[in-house]
Formats: structure tokens, C-alpha cells, sequence
């Protein structure tokens, strides 16, 4: 009877213990189902907007502060704690960071200066360069900065881009080409100079009828419109040597230019410019007593006319047949 008793008493036991587990799960359940939430994804969300959501799903806002941004426009969430997608219950604290949006600046004055100044400026301002275009201006230095797209003082985001506008210096002055055919080539020189024009490539072509030593081509040609600067190529009445065969006054290095200078008490600057296979460059540019000699080795291996300019004066010309 005892046993029988006891074992009812098991049963029992088993029953009220399985029916309150049982009872526990679906509370648990049914306060699990309606007391927790799937937090949103506020980065980026108007602050208004982010408000609105978190009272609809009852959960509190806090703000944490603020803070600059680049990428995410001012009174917008950049931050927020939980994450999106964790699950929290209701009435818990959500906590978030407004956006201030991008730091914003005066924009330097970058107006007269060189281009290079300008680009440090602009990069330590955080201020990227936009396009870039060049002008003549009468007023403003090549390569300084005309005007420039945001204005000076004006405020802008960091990392803006800016325009600019660049000085080519003057206009260069045009001319009409003057006439050198039937020149010796110094006077050709002192003419091309006094037009600010700059002598290019100088080649040799035998006229027998002709004078020798005279220009008798000309590039380009006389009467065309130039401006300072422009390169003018010559053509010379002159026989040309055959190479490997030297006059005997040559050495097979090069030939001697020699040139003396006059008498007298102040020093004066003398250049020797090179002018071979169209190029032309200085050999000598340097102040030199008077009475000095000065000796210099011309090549031989190109066609060449040495020019030497005594105070900035042309006084002496030769040319020289490649071997």
C-alpha cells in the first residue's frame, strides 16, 4: 500500500514538474516575442528620422555627440551602439553620434601667386586643384595665378576642388619676318636679334653664281608673320667638306676658335654660343680681363657657326663644315 502511494506521489511530481517547465518555455517565450526588438540601421538616417523609429520600437535615444564628417551630411547618424541587427529588449538605451557634416573653411587668397606657391597652400588648406587653364595677361608674371573658382574669403567644405587661371606672361609681340637673303650671316644675326627672334638650324648649300658665305634660304620666309621667340633656320652659300678628308688647318678633334680681346680697363662679358644640327648652345659665358685671349675647341663632326657676343654685342662670327 505504501509503495502504491509512493509511486502515485512520483507521478504526480513528474506531472506538476513537466507542467510548470512547460509553463515557464511559453512565458519565456511569449515575453521573449513581445519584449525584444532587431535594433535598425540609423548610419546615415536623418537624426529626426532615427528619433521617430526608436520611439516606434520603444527603445531610448541617446545622443553621445557629434562630430565632423566627410561622407555623411550634417544632422545625419554617423555612429550608433548596438549595431544594427542586434536584438535588445524594449526600453533599452540606443546610443548615437549626429553628424556635423564637413569642416568647412575660408578659402585662400591664391590671386598673384607663383603656381607652385599656390599648390602648397592648397594643400595644406586640404583644398584639392580642379582644372587649370593659362592666359596672356599684360599685368600678372608667367606662371602666377590670375584668378581662380571659389573666390578668396569664401566659404567651402574641406576638399574642395578649385580652379584656376594661369599667366603665360605678355603677348608676345608679332613682326613681319625681315628679309635676309643676300645677308652675311653676322648681319643676318644682328637682325633676327633686334627682331627677338632666336636662330635655329644654320645648313650650307653651294650657289656657284652666288656670293659666297651670304644667306640664300631663309625659314620662314620674308614677309610671313612671327612673334619673339619664333626659330629662324638659315642657308649659307658654302661648300661643304668631305668628310674624312680635314683642310690642313684642321685637327681631328675639332678646330681652334681663337679671339683676343682690345685693350683696356673694365672687363667685359663674353659669350661664345654653339650652333649645330639646329641646336644652340653656350660654350663660354664668363667676364674676361681685357688683352686676354680666349681659346675654345669647335667639333667637327656637325656642320657649326660660333657666335661670340662681347657685352651682349655680336662682334664675331665663323662657321665650320662637318668632316
Amino acid at each position: 500500500m505504501v509503495k502504491k502511494i509512493f509511486k502515485i506521489a512520483g507521478l504526480a511530481f513528474l506531472f506538476i514538474l513537466a507542467a510548470g517547465v512547460s509553463a515557464y518555455l511559453t512565458l519565456t517565450l511569449i515575453i521573449k516575442s513581445e519584449d525584444t526588438v532587431i535594433v535598425p540601421d540609423l548610419v546615415g538616417k536623418d537624426v529626426v528620422y532615427a528619433l521617430e523609429f526608436l520611439t516606434d520600437l520603444e527603445l531610448n535615444t541617446k545622443v553621445k555627440g557629434s562630430e565632423y564628417s566627410e561622407d555623411i551630411p550634417k544632422n545625419n547618424v554617423t555612429f550608433q551602439d548596438p549595431a544594427a541587427g542586434a536584438e535588445i529588449k524594449k526600453g533599452r538605451d540606443v546610443r548615437i553620434i549626429i553628424s556635423k557634416g564637413p569642416i568647412r573653411i575660408s578659402m585662400p587668397n591664391l590671386m598673384t601667386l607663383s603656381l607652385h606657391q599656390a599648390r602648397l597652400i592648397l594643400e595644406e588648406s586640404g583644398v584639392c586643384q580642379d582644372e587649370l587653364s593659362r592666359t596672356f595677361s599684360e599685368g600678372m608674371e608667367k606662371d602666377h595665378v590670375i584668378a581662380q573658382v571659389p573666390s578668396a574669403g569664401s566659404m567651402i567644405n574641406r576638399g574642395t576642388c578649385v580652379n584656376l587661371l594661369i599667366s603665360l606672361g605678355s603677348r608676345p609681340g608679332a613682326y613681319k619676318m625681315p628679309n635676309l637673303n643676300g645677308l652675311a650671316l653676322d648681319e643676318a644675326m644682328l637682325s633676327i636679334e633686334k627682331a627677338n627672334l632666336t636662330i635655329g638650324e644654320i645648313k650650307s648649300s653651294y650657289i656657284k653664281n652666288r656670293p659666297k658665305n651670304i644667306i640664300v634660304n631663309q625659314e620662314p620666309m620674308s614677309g610671313y608673320r612671327v612673334t619673339a621667340g619664333s626659330m629662324i633656320h638659315l642657308v649659307i652659300n658654302r661648300k661643304t667638306s668631305i668628310k674624312g678628308r680635314p683642310d690642313k688647318y684642321s685637327q681631328k678633334s675639332g678646330s681652334l676658335f681663337r679671339y683676343r680681346l682690345n685693350n683696356g680697363f673694365l672687363r667685359r662679358r663674353i659669350r661664345v654660343k654653339l650652333n649645330s644640327a639646329g641646336f644652340t648652345n653656350d660654350l663660354f659665358d664668363e667676364f674676361v680681363k681685357p688683352g686676354e685671349e680666349i681659346w675654345l675647341l669647335i667639333p667637327r663632326d656637325e656642320a657649326a657657326t660660333v657666335f661670340l657676343f662681347e657685352n651682349d654685342k655680336l662682334v664675331k662670327t665663323e662657321t665650320y663644315d662637318g668632316w
